[in-house]
């Protein structure tokens, strides 16, 4: 299989380039305003997991629901780059592309804040009867 004239590498050479490039990506990720805002609630979940999980799984999913919404975040944010690289006009279907970026972002932060709303409430739930 021919490899692409922009990645020559193959095998483990490409693994060095590969990691360049995604710390590069990830370097510009934080050049977003929004991403940065979504890291530091990460920054906050993370830890915060540890304590209001109850057991692996459930401390293992409220992990992973901050990083899948620092995931969208970096999708949406290439997404909008994409749509900016192919021209500044104003055209429906690269609003429809950013609408559409943005509402994955949405529905991400929604689904990660209500599945910690709920861990929050079982876990003070708990605490109140066990001081009651």
């Amino acid at each position: 299989m021919p490899s692409s004239p922009h990645s020559p590498k193959t095998g483990l050479a490409r693994l060095g380039p590969a990691l360049r490039n995604s710390c590069h990506g990830l370097g510009a990720a934080w050049q977003e305003a929004a991403f940065r805002q979504e890291l530091l609630l990460a920054a906050v979940l993370i830890p915060l997991a540890f304590w209001v999980g109850q057991g692996w799984l459930e401390t293992a999913v409220l992990i992973a629901l901050p990083v899948l919404v620092l995931l969208v975040e970096i999708l949406n944010s290439a997404i909008e780059a994409v749509v900016d690289r192919i021209g500044p006009e104003w055209h429906p279907l690269s609003k429809k592309a950013k609408d559409l970026g943005s509402a994955a972002v949405l529905l991400a932060l929604a689904l990660c804040l209500g599945i910690w709303a709920w861990a929050l409430w079982i876990k003070w739930a708990a605490c109140c009867s066990a001081s009651a």
